[in-house]
């Protein structure tokens, strides 16, 4: 383990109790409501089950985003709009880990395909620095958290490299949700 993994394990293990929960995702804003549903899948990892060490970050993994599927997607989707949350941080609201936008590759998304170097592909920034995929890395000591891999599909290119914080994209998003999907994988520190 590493010494910082140490000294933050007991703060995790204080923390177990105090977790965002799915009550305060931005998932559940009005803006990115819809009634139609598509399928998210990974060859990674099934619903529901253990994120592998590859796709998580700091400490655990080499942070290469997994591979994603989907479909069928709605017709007149134009461009897709990832957002990754950890659902089980010890915060009033889940953190958010990436929001990126891109027009629906044919087949999903290769494994580490998600990178700012790929063209299309839009990040919104993280913490005020440049946007990029950040994997699961749940505080050591605070127990299994759940990642959630939301994708919607839009009618129109979506700028998410302009927000300036996470909670800005419902509002972006507005009027343009065509149907989503999610895909949640676990983690524990």
């Amino acid at each position: 383990m590493h010494p910082l993994e140490v000294l933050l394990t007991p703060l995790g293990r204080a923390l177990r109790n105090r977790r965002a929960g799915e009550a305060a995702s931005i998932a559940g804003d009005p803006q990115l409501a819809t009634g139609t549903r598509f399928d998210v899948t990974s060859p990674s990892f099934a619903d529901g089950q253990e994120i592998p060490a590859q796709h998580c970050g700091w400490l655990i993994g080499p942070n290469i985003a997994p591979a994603l599927a989907w479909g069928p997607l709605p017709a007149g989707t134009v461009e897709l709009v990832l957002l990754l949350e950890d659902l089980d941080g010890p915060s009033e609201t889940p953190r958010v880990h990436t929001i990126a936008s891109f027009p629906p590759p044919e087949g999903g998304l290769a494994e580490g395909a998600l990178t700012p170097d790929a063209p299309g592909f839009r990040f919104a920034p993280r913490d005020g620095k440049p946007g990029r995929y950040v994997g699961p890395r749940p505080l050591p000591g605070h127990g299994t958290h759940r990642y959630r891999f939301h994708l919607y599909a839009v009618d129109a290119p979506i700028d998410v490299a302009a927000l300036t914080d996470p909670r800005q994209l419902p509002g972006a998003l507005a009027g343009h949700v065509l149907g989503s999907g999610t895909l949640i994988g676990t983690r524990a520190a």
